[in-house]
């Protein structure tokens, strides 16, 4: 499902890059799922100016759920999704970590943390989690894993 990736120029104004975080443990691939509201994502925001979107996606993963030892084992490869909600594009990448506690820094925007909740999942109940826009996604990190 990877889309061809586009001249710089062709970027979507609203555009954003994340990272599928996951760790291996005895029962298999776990995935890190945060919630806004009733909204649950992966970690990701908005590209900045200057910014690669590997770069963004990376400080976002820390600035969202304290996470500074992504792997990148399955090299840059990404997957996008289509546009949604006003032509809105995410970029995700795929990243392995050893930490198994998260901690939902606060941020200094909003005075709080970003998420309401976080949870390592499996990609059955990461399917029952995430929106349809997502689904995608899931199923082309599941690809990768091989799980």
């Amino acid at each position: 499902m990877r889309r061809p990736q586009a001249p710089a120029n062709t970027r979507p104004s609203d555009f954003s890059a994340g990272v599928v975080v996951v760790r291996g443990d005895a029962s298999g691939w776990r995935l890190l799922v945060l919630r806004a509201y009733r909204n649950w994502d992966f970690p990701k925001g908005m590209v900045e100016p200057g910014e690669s979107p590997l770069e963004a996606a990376i400080r976002e993963t820390g600035e969202e759920a304290a996470i500074s030892d992504l792997a990148f084992e399955w090299g840059e490869r990404y997957c996008e999704t289509a546009p949604y909600r006003g032509g809105k594009v995410a970029r995700y990448y795929l990243a392995e970590t050893m930490q198994r506690s998260i901690t939902l820094p606060v941020s200094p925007e909003l005075g709080r943390p970003e998420h309401d909740e976080w949870r390592w999942v499996d990609f059955d109940e990461a399917g029952h989690l995430l929106p349809p826009r997502l689904q995608p996604i899931l199923a082309w990190a599941r690809r990768l894993l091989g799980a």
